[in-house]
């Protein structure tokens, strides 16, 4: 896991008390790419599941993980994916 991988994976944690929190390093997809600072930690891929998310939009969701990373991170990754809802909306695998 790579140091901002783990670095939000904790402020996540920390944040929401996720039932699952999945953070996927895709940087090395876009190598060479507009926003790749060579740093290997420029794209993530994020599935969170949290009750902190229940009642709320998929915006509003996606709004208070952005704006708990901002608060934690000195700059937020060039891109995230971000899914984000709570447990009664999880899809059976």
């Amino acid at each position: 896991m790579s140091n901002l991988q783990q670095k939000m994976h904790d402020i996540l944690t920390g944040a929401f008390t996720p039932v699952y929190l999945e953070i996927i390093n895709q940087s090395h997809l876009h190598a060479g790419h507009a926003g790749d600072d060579g740093s290997g930690e420029s794209h993530f891929k994020i599935t969170i599941t949290a009750a902190s998310f229940a009642g709320h939009s998929r915006v509003t969701c996606h709004r208070m993980v952005f704006d708990v990373l901002k608060v934690h991170l000195d700059t937020l990754p060039h891109a995230v994916s971000l899914t984000a809802h709570p447990p009664q909306d999880e899809k059976p695998g």
